[in-house]
């Protein structure tokens, strides 16, 4: 692995880890609902001119609903009450979540060091939820996790289908089927988009072209090129730095407060999944592990 490729991967982190911020940005403008909607849109439009038809149609159904409306909602939910840091660690347990999936479907042993990695990541995440931040509930830290959760079904879907279509392709067919069924939520729940999206504000077009462009096209451009070039145990430790730009990304951009509970319980969790992502980095589907 050259610098100049260390250096890509470095910058994907980036965006990913900084995206956490654009989405607590983005939830300041919309409502959840109509924003995941109006990310499918935009991913949709750049890819489905340089796709093709996928095979199994079926599948990719049931990964829309799972990813689309399920995933993307409950996370931009439970983060418009909660810290972009907290959110870019809590997510994580999608890893630890994907592990106990994996051992299920397809009898993948985990070890004790792995169960080790597991139950410490878990309790990383509990100590952060002693933080005095969540005294009036703990609601929206509960979607993020149960986002984590649902990413880890989607995952399973994603292995189920092995290589019949590669990650641009899966993001772009998984938005096009995504955006019409969150459009019918966001009008049902939150209201017509046309009238709830200040589309005069820039920073609607901002966030929705950061979130296309940069998370998707570039972010997952890079990565899966770097996935295919080099081993999966060589690359995935570095998605380990994710939640640690999120972190610092809501702290020089949010003015987040960085306690204790929160150093102590983020160490905490990352080791766990780190634990996990080196005993076993295939337990991971390449074209899932992401940003949010």
């Amino acid at each position: 692995m050259k610098p100049r490729h260390l250096a890509l991967i470095l910058l994907v982190m980036m965006i990913w880890g900084f995206n956490f911020v654009v989405v607590k940005w983005g939830l300041g403008l919309m409502p959840p609902f109509t924003f995941v909607a109006l990310r499918f849109l935009g991913v949709a439009l750049l890819l489905l001119p340089f796709i093709k038809p996928p095979p199994r149609w079926r599948e990719l159904v049931g990964l829309s609903v799972t990813l689309g409306i399920l995933h993307f909602s409950l996370m931009f939910t439970g983060m418009r009450d909660v810290d972009a840091s907290t959110a870019a660690i809590a997510v994580q347990l999608q890893v630890p979540f994907a592990a106990l999936l994996a051992a299920y479907f397809f009898k993948d042993r985990i070890g004790w060091r792995r169960m080790l990695g597991m139950v410490i990541a878990f309790a990383g995440v509990a100590l952060i939820a002693g933080e005095p931040r969540f005294e009036n509930g703990y609601l929206p830290l509960a979607l993020v996790i149960a986002a984590a959760c649902v990413w880890s079904f989607a995952n399973i879907q994603i292995k189920k289908m092995g290589d019949a279509i590669d990650v641009m392709a899966l993001n772009g067919w998984i938005a096009v089927l995504a955006f019409p069924q969150l459009l019918i939520v966001a009008f049902l729940v939150e209201g017509n988009p046309i009238e709830t999206v200040p589309w005069d504000h820039w920073g609607v077009w901002g966030v929705l072209a950061f979130q296309s462009i940069l998370v998707t096209l570039v972010g997952y451009g890079v990565w899966y090129r770097m996935m295919r070039k080099f081993p999966v145990n060589q690359v995935m430790p570095f998605t380990l730095m994710i939640p640690l730009f999120g972190v610092l990304s809501g702290i020089l951009f949010l003015d987040e407060p960085l306690t204790w509970l929160m150093v102590i319980g983020g160490l905490a969790t990352l080791a766990g999944v780190a634990i996990c992502v080196i005993r076993r980095p295939a337990l991971v589907a390449a074209s899932t592990k992401g940003g949010q």
